[in-house]
């Protein structure tokens, strides 16, 4: 790999990382931040390769993002949807994870600035996905649900266990539904998908829970301010998919724009309002921004950064994006961009990692062709949409297509049986087992000084008494 056409990357780095505790080498540094589906494909490529890898998350895991809804509706544990990343490398001593941050970017000096230092780069990719887009409105990020990680799916399956157990002792009908009742805001797949999802609990799981309410008057609704459901999708996968969601009970508004919401009622366009104090946003995304990248003639639609067919940033020659956060024309196929999927992610990693080893060959890279193969959507039991490049279907083989796809699709052996596990016998009894509500348990507070004095004073237990004391 060592050839002329690479000879100034080939020179033993003087930065020194004492923070991030890297070592010098004389080996291409590629630096990789974010391991999303981009990200984690692109590592996996390179992990044997003769270069040095460093990996920034800042979580120890990747997630798996199309099954966050079955988190946050109690159908999936969060560690079958996360594979850790230090188990996919365990056999690659070239590869270096550091659970950071990073915040900023000097192209001119080829470093990065994480939260434990700084870190010379020779490439640079950036994958850090998308977060949620409230569309510069601060109400709705402060009072909204959102469901872009393994936490904020966690979060939103602990405020609505715990607003069933609180509609339980509500003192008025207004309270109760109003505990009872979900707004789910977008109608994309996740929206769609947790909507269908929700309504199924209503009829199914919830009532068995809780006997002791009337769900008959429960509401789920899905709103869209578009005329259709799953915009990117074909028309029969759009009517198909509003026509399965009404028959589960959900209540479709489409052409319908939220304009505010108190903390008790969502209010819409034409002024009507909604009562829950459930409200979840899967509106839209926007790319992870990082200072210091900005390329010439500014962002993209929804701040991704413009790259080459490459997948390098515009302006810069060593500094690469891959998927949500990477907005690449493709002739008028994708003015635009390619659409912010897995698909993508996965495809632009794989070719970059080829690429950037044919350039320390010293041979021509390859331009980047989008191979559609297809989109889907799942709405309930039996009930999806799948959308091929040579055809549409709905129904239940099109929901077989989308857990057979999802399935092998998800990291690690084990999650997938665990997975499959869950799926069938949820299929089988229509009944989950993991509806629990899990809090953070804040650290213990420092003794204040007075009991400690006493404390002291009086002597405290052995590790063996208070053993002993716990286990009686």
């Amino acid at each position: 790999m060592k050839t002329p056409a690479h000879s100034s990357l080939l020179t033993t780095h003087s930065f020194k990382t004492m923070t991030i505790n890297i070592p010098d080498t004389t080996k291409p540094r590629i630096v990789i931040v974010g391991m999303g589906f981009g990200g984690l494909t692109l590592a996996r490529e390179l992990a044997r390769r003769d270069v040095q890898l460093v990996l920034f998350d800042k979580n120890n895991y990747h997630q798996f993002q199309p099954l966050f809804y079955q988190v946050a509706t109690a159908g999936l544990e969060p560690s079958s949807i996360s594979f850790p990343l230090r188990k996919s490398f365990q056999t690659c001593k070239n590869v270096y994870i550091r659970i950071a941050e990073v915040t900023k970017v000097s192209p001119q000096n080829n470093t990065l600035t994480t939260s434990l230092g700084e870190l010379h780069y020779d490439h640079l990719v950036v994958a850090m996905g998308a977060d949620t887009n409230y569309f510069g409105n601060q109400t709705f990020k402060n009072t909204s649900w959102p469901m872009k990680s393994v936490g904020e799916a966690l979060a939103l399956r602990n405020h609505l266990l715990e607003n069933f157990e609180k509609a339980l002792v509500a003192e008025d009908t207004d309270t109760r539904l109003g505990l009872l009742n979900i707004v789910v805001v977008g109608g994309g797949p996740t929206g769609v998908e947790l909507s269908g999802t929700l309504a199924e609990m209503r009829a199914h799981v919830l009532p068995r829970d809780y006997p002791e309410l009337d769900f008959t008057g429960m509401k789920v609704y899905l709103v869209e301010s578009g005329a259709e459901l799953l915009g990117p999708m074909s028309k029969e996968a759009q009517e198909k998919s509003k026509q399965y969601l009404e028959e589960l009970g959900v209540t479709v508004l489409l052409n319908t724009k939220v304009t505010d919401y108190d903390g008790k009622s969502v209010v819409l366009s034409d002024g009507s309002k909604l009562r829950t104090d459930n409200f979840v946003w899967a509106a839209g995304v926007k790319a992870n921004f990082i200072d210091g990248l900005v390329p010439p003639e500014g962002m993209a639609r929804g701040g991704r950064l413009k790259v080459d067919r490459f997948n390098r940033v515009e302006g810069f020659q060593n500094v690469y994006a891959l998927g949500d956060m990477a907005a690449m024309v493709e002739g008028e196929t994708f003015p635009g961009g390619h659409p912010q999927l897995a698909q993508p992610a996965l495809q632009q990693g794989k070719l970059l990692a080829k690429n950037l080893l044919r350039q320390f060959r010293g041979q021509p890279m390859q331009e980047f062709k989008y191979k559609d193969l297809g989109s889907m959507a799942t709405v309930g039991r039996n009930l999806a949409v799948v959308d091929l490049p040579f055809w549409s279907f709905g129904g239940f083989f099109a929901w077989l297509t989308w857990m057979f796809v999802h399935l092998f699709s998800i990291v690690g052996v084990k999650n997938r049986l665990l997975i499959f596990i869950n799926w069938f016998w949820n299929y089988v009894t229509y009944d989950q087992s993991l509806r629990l509500i899990i809090r953070a348990k804040p650290p213990r507070a420092e003794m204040p000084a007075e009991q400690k004095k006493a404390q002291e004073g009086q002597g405290s237990a052995s590790p063996v008494a208070v053993g002993t004391v716990a286990a009686g």
